[in-house]
């Protein structure tokens, strides 16, 4: 048949020797079938081939046979691959679990010693003894490994054994993660303080033996501490040494903040350490008054130390303390987040004379911060103080500098349009074109006047009409462009095909251009292209200029056209 005869053209093709099997076994000739398996295997296939032969003889019931099969597998391909996939098939599939341990211990003793001193090994190993409930095996699997391999002791490298790769390194770090684990689960305390914390705390105490000032390696000093901590047991004395003997390390610097960043989360983490773990809310706020007291504040601040120790007062119940911290906080410090906490804390307990008079010293210590004024607007508006939300729009507006004033004079328009004051916003958008005549701020006055607040459409026309002509006389090509870009639309949602056609009829042609580019130094670099806009209602020189070289490139075409047709009546009379 074509299958017979495809494999013997294309025997390195399993998947025809795939379909090949798969319509024998479909039509039920288990006979022919396993003869094209064995023709297969003498061709040595992959690992898939052996398997799939292996699970037919297994739907055939024929296990004795299938056994055989992965014995052959594992002999043609001696490597710990597939030992393992041997010893998987045993115990998944054909439920023998003495051949599967058997395969284990044929894969440490039969392999070359670069194939069974992998990880992969004694870890599959152990966890197949572990699944059987044979725990005292698994232990002894695990010991093995680690002596052999020494698990849990970088750097070190076993006698007579290369380098090892960087993969087989993390096999070795989780087969040993597994070993810790197994003997949390099932050994004894001894145990696991013998394999887990002792190698582990030996390596750290030499890293920060070797610099006391390596906050990295106090941070999993601790952590690990705190990990392995035994419930029901005070061993909290042994996470507090490791706290105090980090936080004795004070950057040698007084001057430079960036030392002190890592530095302030070990107190950070050691007064959580002590509120959460060991629910002593007394000393993790001693902790914060420590570390308040250590930091040199005339030099720099760590606003997270100061919300972080007020909000701990305010879990201890103790309002009066936090709000006395915070204070000091603001005089000491004076960052954005403290105000900004300060006042989040006073305004859930309803305290709104407290946040007035927060936001009050907060925009005098920072009269530019736009997001400071219009949270405070906001909060007068919350409480029903209209009048109020427009004097703090005011007072804002008139400031000399701001940071993000186009912020807030959004955030006072919008307020007006909500209150429904169209005269007010008029007002100030004629405000704030006299500050800045950006195309923005004339396509959000126009498309205002277009809705009910405003004066109605004929109004929004109007503006965008000035802005044009604005625009124009200014000579802004780009704003012009978006602004017939928004005028369109307008009219597209609300005018219609008369005005529509108007607007359609002042847009721009497009055009390319070249130009000399200069460096600083006003050096010619080399042309250079651009795209340039053309408007119908420009009579400037340049619209003068581009009619003259249209006119000339039609004449150009018109005297290429006259001189074909007269070289085409001159052959017609040589042929004559």
């Amino acid at each position: 048949n074509v299958l017979d005869r495809a494999v013997q053209l294309l025997p390195r093709v399993d998947f025809l020797w795939y379909k090949y099997v798969y319509m024998e076994e479909m039509v039920g000739d288990v006979p022919k079938c396993r003869t094209v398996f064995d023709r297969w295997m003498d061709w040595m296939p992959d690992d898939n081939a052996w398997m799939s032969y292996a699970r037919f003889e297994g739907r055939c019931g024929h296990w004795d046979q299938a056994k055989e099969i992965m014995k052959r597998y594992a002999n043609a391909y001696p490597s710990s691959k597939s030992f393992m996939r041997f010893a998987k098939w045993a115990e998944y599939e054909a439920k023998d679990v003495d051949l599967a341990r058997t395969v284990y211990e044929s894969a440490l003793v039969e392999l070359e010693p670069e194939e069974s001193r992998q990880a992969r090994v004694f870890g599959r190993f152990a966890a197949f003894e572990e699944r059987q409930g044979e725990y005292e095996r698994a232990r002894v699997i695990y010991k093995h490994a680690t002596k052999l391999l020494h698990l849990g002791q970088e750097g070190t490298q076993p006698p007579g054994e290369e380098e090892v790769a960087k993969w087989e390194q993390e096999k070795r770090n989780e087969l040993y993660k597994a070993y810790i684990a197994f003997e949390k689960k099932r050994g004894d305390k001894a145990g696991i303080e013998d394999i887990v914390i002792t190698s582990q705390r030996a390596q750290y105490e030499k890293r920060v033996k070797d610099d006391p000032r390596d906050y990295d390696a106090w941070f999993e000093y601790a952590k690990m501490e705190e990990e392995n901590e035994v419930e029901g047991m005070d061993n909290a004395g042994k996470v507090r040494e490791v706290y105090e003997r980090a936080i004795a390390n004070v950057p040698p610097s007084m001057e430079e903040k960036q030392l002190w960043k890592r530095y302030i989360y070990l107190w950070i983490y050691y007064a959580l350490y002590e509120e959460l773990q060991q629910h002593n809310l007394d000393r993790a706020s001693q902790i914060y008054d420590a570390c308040i007291d250590l930091i040199p504040h005339s030099k720099f601040s760590f606003s997270k130390i100061w919300i972080n120790a007020a909000k701990l007062h305010i879990r201890r119940k103790d309002l009066l303390s936090a709000r006395k911290l915070l204070g000091k906080a603001i005089g000491l410090c004076g960052k954005e987040r403290i105000f900004a906490e300060y006042i989040a804390l006073e305004l859930a307990l309803g305290e709104v004379d407290r946040c007035r008079a927060l936001y009050t010293n907060y925009l005098k210590q920072m009269p530019h911060n736009c997001r400071a004024w219009s949270k405070y607007a906001d909060l007068e508006k919350s409480v029903g103080e209209t009048e109020r939300c427009r004097a703090i729009f005011e007072l804002a507006v008139s400031q000399a500098a701001l940071d993000m004033p186009e912020m807030l004079w959004k955030n006072y328009i919008d307020f007006e349009i909500e209150e429904g004051e169209g005269d007010n916003v008029r007002a100030l958008f004629e405000r704030l074109l006299e500050k800045t005549g950006h195309v923005k701020v004339w396509i959000s006055f126009a498309q205002f006047e277009g809705t009910g607040v405003g004066k109605g459409v004929a109004a929004a026309r109007d503006t965008f009409q000035r802005a044009h002509d604005q625009m124009k006389e200014a000579g802004l090509k780009e704003e012009r462009v978006l602004l017939l870009d928004a005028w369109r639309v307008f009219e597209k949602q609300k005018g219609d095909a008369e005005s529509l056609a108007k607007v359609d009829a002042m847009l721009p042609r497009r055009v390319k251009r070249k130009r000399m580019r200069t460096d600083e130094s006003g050096a010619e670099l080399g042309w250079e292209e651009y795209f340039d806009y053309h408007f119908p209602d420009d009579g400037d020189s340049k619209a003068g200029n581009l009619k003259i070289l249209e006119m000339a490139a039609k004449w150009k075409q018109a005297q290429q056209a006259q001189e074909s047709s007269s070289s085409s009546e001159d052959e017609s009379d040589d042929e004559d």
